[in-house]
């Protein structure tokens, strides 16, 4: 997936108001070669660790919105401040992780720069926060309604059962019934059954049957 590295004034595009200097600080700190990716389904954001001479690498997606983007990079942050203090003897998302990351989060909470939604939901997260963005769903839909938006598309969950939607590989799938977590969705053109993240943005479609 193709990647750009940012000049570090640009970067404050990608950023919150008022966040700039405190995400620089961090960046400049431990070194950090930060480059913006395009989209990318699976994931938001990764980070490699330093090698030798090389510099931390740090990638986020530049589709995101501003504060899905900062939200991103200091889960990538607390990724590298993990693996300064603890090597690799430590699980990727384990404890200590969470620790440092709910530490990190916490500072950039205190300066009020999200709104009341996503403030409320990092608050009730903070103790234990998720794997990734992808997985907190209820983060990430809140997150969502700060997209910009696009005509025409919207998350599964939002697509009535019955109905039809395309994803941007052209597939066509019908939307069928909630399976625990995931909507159990049958494609039209091999009539296999996948299961769909609630938070997944889809283009609604409608078909004449």
């Amino acid at each position: 997936m193709a990647k750009k590295e940012v000049p570090l004034q640009q970067l404050a595009e990608y950023l919150p108001d008022h966040t700039f200097e405190a995400v620089v600080a961090y960046l400049n700190f431990y070194k950090v070669h930060l480059t913006i990716a395009k989209s990318r389904k699976s994931v938001l954001g990764d980070y490699r660790h330093s090698i030798n001479t090389q510099h931390h690498r740090i990638s986020v997606n530049g589709n995101l919105n501003k504060y899905a983007f900062l939200i991103t990079l200091l889960h990538e942050l607390a990724h590298l401040v993990t693996f300064e203090k603890y090597g690799n003897r430590v699980q990727a998302h384990g404890k200590e992780w969470k620790t440092l990351y709910g530490q990190i989060l916490a500072q950039f909470i205190e300066k009020k720069i999200f709104p009341a939604d996503i403030e409320n939901e990092l608050l009730a997260t903070l103790h234990n926060p998720g794997a990734s963005t992808c997985a907190e769903e209820s983060l990430q839909r809140i997150l969502y309604r700060y997209d910009t938006r696009k005509e025409g598309y919207s998350l599964v969950e939002a697509i009535p059962e019955g109905q039809f939607f395309r994803l941007k590989d052209g597939r066509i799938f019908q939307k069928g019934k909630k399976r625990t977590k995931r909507y159990s969705c049958v494609e039209i053109s091999t009539n296999k059954t996948y299961l769909f993240s609630p938070v997944y943005e889809v283009q609604h479609v409608k078909i004449s049957q």
